[in-house]
């Protein structure tokens, strides 16, 4: 379970900042058996209050960056469960192994504690199939060696949303993701961190449609389920764009609206990163 948001709005605020438009598709507690729970760095729209709590009763062990740990035991996660991993560093269990690797963001939950805690990648072994995560990371070089190192992979995770042209060293956007598959050595691709959270300025489906035209330019292998979807990489032949059909409410977020919040957040003036 990667970076889990069940919460109603990726802020620290209850009634302010950017607010779900897609609802979950299954409650916690109907959740199969998990393995383990990758939390990849400590902004609010990976790290989430509500959805830790309601996992902290369980048996699971969590895995994390470095500082990330303290957060989750103040919420209520054993300490023997928590396992902080700095790059390279690797934890087994349950027959999946998680190795945190290098990637390219920040981290801070407030304006006092701006990279407290470190972020990363991961990747993620089962006994069959090899797994990258990408958390949210700017283009970096470090994916070759990543892939030199790990590759090749059954299936890599990259964050496509929440993307703006001056965000280009935290962010990858649609453009950097396809950069970035190619660095990690190609193969199927399936885009995360969109269609939940309006992070960013650009319509909400932008990234994907985005994805849409690369594809058809370098034929790329796109996995895009539908929410709450069960799908197997290796058989998906074509992409079903179910998100023309999908009815969603997004809170308009303007650029004054996201300098107010990176103001309330940091004491800036100038939107000169995202919150996420």
């Amino acid at each position: 379970l990667t970076d889990p948001v069940w919460g109603e709005r990726a802020s620290p605020l209850r009634r302010l900042g950017p607010k779900r438009f897609q609802p979950v598709p299954i409650s916690i507690t109907a959740l199969p058996p998990i393995d383990v729970v990758i939390v990849s760095h400590d902004h609010y729209d990976h790290l989430d209050y509500p959805t830790i709590l309601a996992l902290a009763g369980s048996s699971v062990p969590f895995v994390t960056s470095l500082g990330v740990g303290a957060h989750l035991e103040a919420w209520g996660v054993a300490p023997e469960r928590i396992h902080e991993l700095d790059w390279w560093d690797s934890y087994s269990c349950r027959g999946v192994e998680v190795q945190a690797v290098p990637c390219q963001h920040f981290s801070g939950r407030g304006p006092r504690s701006r990279n407290s805690t470190f972020w990363s990648s991961f990747v993620i072994r089962g006994p069959n199939r090899k797994v990258f995560f990408s958390g949210d990371t700017g283009l970096t070089t470090q994916y070759t060696e990543i892939r030199d190192k790990l590759g090749p992979f059954d299936l890599i995770m990259l964050e496509v949303g929440a993307h703006h042209s001056a965000w280009g060293d935290i962010h990858l956007g649609p453009d950097n993701a396809v950069k970035a598959l190619e660095l990690l050595g190609g193969g199927a691709l399936l885009p995360v961190h969109w269609g939940t959270f309006a992070l960013g300025l650009h319509e909400w489906d932008q990234p994907v449609e985005r994805l849409l035209e690369l594809s058809t330019r370098d034929n790329l292998q796109l996995v895009l389920p539908r929410i709450g979807e069960v799908v197997e990489p290796a058989k998906v032949e074509q992409v079903s764009p179910w998100w023309r059909e999908a009815t969603v409410v997004v809170e308009q977020r303007d650029a004054e609206t996201v300098r107010q919040e990176a103001v309330a957040d940091t004491g800036a003036g100038e939107l000169e990163w995202p919150l996420d």
